[in-house]
Formats: structure tokens, C-alpha cells, sequence
């Protein structure tokens, strides 16, 4: 059963997304008509992944130039939803193409809205191309059948194409190759559990879910071909943000001699960034850790620190997989999009 788009233009010209806080248990569509909107989903997840709140933002910029057709107030948009989610570069550099081509249109009198729409649909299309690149890259360099450990959601439902983690994964099952992944809930909010077991047992590929906690003791018990995880920003050195609980995982593979591998699109590398330590770090809301679904799970006296993501650093990763082929962490700033690479790691036999 193929996977449903997260996102998708209705006849209006409104947002139509998977509403992700729902899911597995509802698969419901909610239509977004106005910058606000936009801003909500992102902030509370019902749209999520680096890649899709970027093309997630760029869609929701037209809303605004379809309601004043002004530069200023496309703008403003864009600002707006800039401050939504802190840690995903992907938003940012989205906006800022978005923020161009509006500069460009004003500026050669031409219709904002239809540049602003064009230019939205380039950068989900290019999402779509750079996560089958990935896909491609990913499969070269795990070479045939695999068992997979992933952490979060970093498929499909977190881009506009097939995914970044799950691509190789895709790509190797779509080949014939026999392909399994492992799992993490991911707490909080158990993307891993909810989402990438939900859109990986509709796509055939066999998925076995594990608690956080597990995941050492599982690449222990040997098995394990590689972890794949997703990036929400990776700077300039080549340190890795991404759903907290990515670091101890990277530290758990290390361990036990299991290759770790980012898999990401180009546009995610933040070369203003120089290093983990200068990545702005989401602290969400305590809730999502003392309560689930409305049922408190902790004491209310308690206190809780609720970081979104962590910095993995560049020397625990074994290579970063993205659109430009297969790099060394501490290279992948020296790639920039659609550049050949130079420091490729040779696939594994």
C-alpha cells in the first residue's frame, strides 16, 4: 500500500496535510488557509521533518500573497513562521528562497502570487529528486540485504519524497532486496513507533519496534548491518542535530563496531554553523514528557527538562549520506548542493 502524501495543494490553493499528532490511529487531513495555520502545524507537529516543514513553510508563504498580493506582507509571513521551530535549518533556508523570489518578482513586476507558487512547487520537487538521490547513494553504500536501526521518523512522512533514512531502505526493498528496519519509539512523542513503523508496514517492509532503552543491548546482540538517522541541521564541521536521543545512539553503535550514517539533503548543511555547540537547541513544552495524550505520567511536582533534539558529534558519525553522494562528516560542508564528491566512502562490499 503506497504511502499518502503528508502534503498536498487543494483546488483553492489552501495547504491539505496529514495531520502526524494523529496517527496510527486516525489517518485525518486537516486543509490549512492561512499563514497561522501554517505556523500552528508546524509548531504543534502536525506537519514535521526538516524537509517537509521547509516545504511545508514555502507552500504557506503563498497563502499570505494570495490574501494581500504585497511584498511587505510576504515578508512578514515569512518571518512568522521562521520562529516556529528553531533547530531545522531546512525552515530557514526554505524562507529565505521564498523571500528572493518575492524580491525578484516585485522587482520585474511580475504576479507575486504565480512566482510564489512556482517557486514553492521547485523546492518541493527538488526535495522529491534529492531523496531519491539519497535513496541511491544510501543503497550503493549498505550493499544488498540489511537490518536496519533508525531513531525518529526520517521517511516519507518527513519529506516531500521518499524520505532520507528510510530512502536506502526503500530503494534497496523496491530492488528485491530483503530489507528490515528496527525501530526506536522515540520518546516523548514516539515518532519512531507512531510514524515510521505506521508508513514502513504500509510499504511491505518488515519493522520491528524497540523502546529507546533497547537499543544498545540490541546492537550488542549483533545483527544490526548499520543505524541510518535523519538531520534536522548539520554544521559547518560536520556535527549533526537531530531528535534527541540520536547522540546515545551514536555512541551505543560505536561500542559495538556498527556503522553510523546521517542521511540528509545537502540543504540541511548550515555553513554559518560552525559547530554543535552554536546549533539552537527546541525546548518544547513539559507536557509532552509528564503527560501522554492527556493522562499525567509523572508527579506534577516534578520538574522536566524536555530538549527536542541533541548534537551528535562529527567523530561518532561514519559518513553523511546525501543528494551529493556519500561524505566524510568533517567534508560535507566542502559539497555544496549538486557538487561531485571527492571524500567518498567506498560502499561496503
Amino acid at each position: 500500500m503506497p504511502i499518502p502524501s503528508p502534503i498536498a495543494w487543494t483546488p483553492g490553493g489552501a495547504i491539505r496535510i496529514l495531520d502526524q499528532t494523529l496517527l496510527p490511529t486516525e489517518e485525518r487531513y486537516v486543509d490549512l488557509e492561512s499563514v497561522d495555520a501554517v505556523a500552528e502545524a508546524i509548531r504543534s507537529l502536525r506537519v514535521r521533518g526538516a524537509p517537509l516543514i521547509g516545504i511545508a513553510a514555502a507552500m504557506g508563504v503563498t497563502l499570505e500573497a494570495r490574501r494581500t498580493n504585497t511584498l511587505e506582507a510576504v515578508c512578514g509571513a515569512s518571518a512568522a513562521l521562521a520562529s516556529t521551530r528553531p533547530t531545522a535549518v531546512n525552515l530557514r533556508w526554505a524562507l529565505d528562497r521564498m523571500e528572493r523570489r518575492a524580491g525578484q518578482a516585485a522587482k520585474q513586476g511580475e504576479d507575486l502570487l504565480a512566482a510564489l507558487v512556482a517557486e514553492a512547487n521547485t523546492i518541493w520537487e527538488e526535495d522529491r529528486a534529492m531523496c531519491a538521490r539519497i535513496g541511491a547513494a544510501g543503497a550503493d553504500l549498505i550493499g544488498g540485504d540489511a537490518v536496519v536501526l533508525t531513531h525518529c521518523n526520517a521517511g516519507a512522512l518527513a519529506t516531500g519524497g521518499i524520505g532520507t533514512a528510510l530512502a536506502p531502505v526503500y530503494t534497496l526493498h523496491a530492488a528485491g532486496h530483503t530489507v528490515s528496519v528496527v525501530a526506536d519509539e522515540t520518546r516523548p512523542l514516539l515518532q519512531g513507533s507512531r510514524l515510521t513503523a505506521w508508513e514502513l508496514t504500509r510499504t511491505g517492509v518488515p519493522c520491528t519496534v524497540i523502546a529507546d532503552g533497547m537499543a544498545a543491548s540490541r546492537l550488542r546482540t549483533g545483527g544490526i548491518t548499520c543505524v541510518i538517522v535523519g538531520a534536522d541541521r548539520i554544521a559547518a564541521n560536520g556535527d549533526v542535530a537531530n531528535k534527541i536521543g540520536t547522540y546515545s545512539l551514536a555512541l551505543a553503535a560505536r561500542a559495538n563496531d556498527v556503522p553510523f550514517y546521517v542521511a540528509a539533503p545537502s540543504s540541511t548543511v548550515d555553513l554559518a554553523t560552525p559547530d554543535g555547540r552554536a546549533i539552537p537547541i527546541e525546548v518544547r513544552a513539559s507536557d509532552e514528557v509528564a503527560s501522554w495524550r492527556g493522562i499525567r505520567t509523572a508527579p506534577t511536582e516534578a520538574e522536566v527538562w524536555n530538549p527536542a533534539f541533541d548534537v551528535t558529534p562529527a567523530d561518532l558519525i561514519t559518513a553523511i549520506i546525501t543528494d551529493t553522494g556519500v561524505h566524510k562528516p568533517q567534508k560535507v560542508a566542502s559539497h555544496g548542493s549538486r557538487a561531485a564528491s571527492r571524500d567518498a566512502v567506498t560502499p561496503s562490499p
